[in-house]
């Protein structure tokens, strides 16, 4: 038998039953098409992820109320509202002496209010900050000026505008000088940041920024920090760092046992990892519900070389016959199952691309920094985990059909 004798057989059969082979690979594009395209946007959604972290700086620190685990998100990042960390606790930190390495560090208090220009009125996000944010968050002002030091304690009322929020209020007008509202609050606008895009999970652009007293008390009403964000000299440094202000804050608390702690310290690189295994987690986690599609597709292809397997009684009793062996049974209708993986393989291939690619410009339009990306590895699991489906399943058929014997073949009508 030449080689070439199964694949035309089989190319005789499938083009015979073409609704058939057609709805079977379908069943293949869709399972392998999903597994592209999780993969594909799972690799985008971690690149994301990461490069929020990353564009904030590898030398970063920072300092949230609550204990946590050591690789776990402390209290403040599930919601749990924790008044730990103080003013004072942030002018210990800037002491130099307490933590050499420090170079700069800003206390943050954060929340949502209504600001008012003239008939404009909206709700905004906005951050209570030191006037060192700016450099922390490496930020640039495009116009004015950002927050003097004596500003951060005198509850001064002046405001700084993200990108965004000063076109909303101003459209193509000069905001600074001009007086907003926040609470029936006037403050005088002294400063617009650069357009920057989203970072460290915010986007600086939509915020608007006052001092960080005047947050405290004429806005939110609190006395303690949602959190702390400092800037280490040079990142072999983070470590000592870390425990130099584990150190003064334990000792400021009056915690003599670290397991007690009422405060948790992150440095930029543990963000990093964290977030890494937690976003491999969900990727692989996506990957295997996609994977059951394939799964689903293989019952498909079982389901039709059985059919398959039923119309074509008489044909294999007649080639085992004339002297085909049970080998020569099983390698064609393997053949055939592998074809229409094969050729679903391909196509789902294809089509989870241009879908991820898709996706991918959809996702750039609504302002994500979002990059197309396609692992070489989904490639080749795509193909060829479609393949050995094909084998697998079609294996039962194969072997059906080979045990069909030329005397039933005679009897079959």
């Amino acid at each position: 038998m030449k080689v070439s004798d199964p694949i035309k057989i089989s190319y005789r059969t499938l083009s015979a039953s073409k609704l058939r082979f057609f709805l079977t690979v379908l069943g293949v594009v869709i399972g392998v098409a999903s597994v592209i395209l999780v993969m594909a946007i799972g690799a985008s959604a971690q690149k994301l992820v990461l490069s929020q972290i990353e564009n904030v700086g590898s030398n970063l620190v920072a300092v949230l109320p609550g204990a946590s685990e050591e690789k776990g998100p402390p209290a403040s990042a599930l919601g749990v509202v924790t008044t730990s960390l103080t003013y004072d606790d942030l002018k210990a930190l800037r002491e130099r002496k307490n933590v050499p390495h420090l170079s700069v560090i800003a206390g943050y208090v954060t929340g949502t209010v209504t600001i008012e220009f003239q008939s404009t009125s909206f709700e905004s996000s906005f951050q209570g900050v030191s006037p060192d944010l700016i450099q922390i968050e490496n930020m640039r002002v495009a116009s004015g000026r950002f927050f003097f030091p004596e500003e951060e304690t005198d509850l001064s009322r002046v405001i700084v505008l993200g990108y965004k929020q000063a076109e909303r209020l101003f459209a193509n007008r000069n905001p600074i000088g001009e007086v907003v509202t926040l609470k029936n609050i006037p403050f005088k606008v002294i400063g617009v940041l650069e357009e920057r895009g989203s970072a460290a999970f915010s986007n600086p652009d939509t915020l608007v920024y006052v001092p960080l007293a005047t947050a405290q008390k004429l806005l939110v009403g609190i006395n303690y920090l949602n959190f702390v964000r400092a800037k280490i000299d040079d990142p072999l440094n983070i470590e000592r760092s870390i425990v130099d202000m584990n150190l003064l804050l334990r000792k400021r608390h009056d915690i003599k046992d670290a397991e007690e702690s009422d405060f948790s310290i992150r440095s930029t690189a543990a963000a990093l990892d964290i977030l890494t295994t937690i976003t491999d987690v969900l990727k692989y986690f996506l990957l295997a519900i996609a994977s059951i599609s394939l799964l689903v597709g293989g019952v498909g292809i079982m389901n039709s070389m059985l059919i398959s397997v039923s119309q074509r009684v008489r044909e294999v009793g007649l080639r085992k016959a004339v002297g085909a062996q049970k080998i020569h049974i099983i390698i064609q209708f393997l053949i055939e199952a592998s074809f229409i993986t094969i050729v679903g393989g391909i196509i789902g291939i294809l089509f989870g691309v241009l879908i991820a690619y898709f996706a991918s410009i959809i996702l750039v339009k609504f302002g994500y920094d979002w990059q197309f990306i396609i692992p070489l590895s989904s490639l080749f699991i795509g193909f060829f985990v479609a393949f050995f489906i094909g084998i697998i399943f079609g294996l039962y058929p194969a072997i059906k059909a080979s045990r069909i014997s030329p005397m039933e073949a005679l009897r079959y009508e």
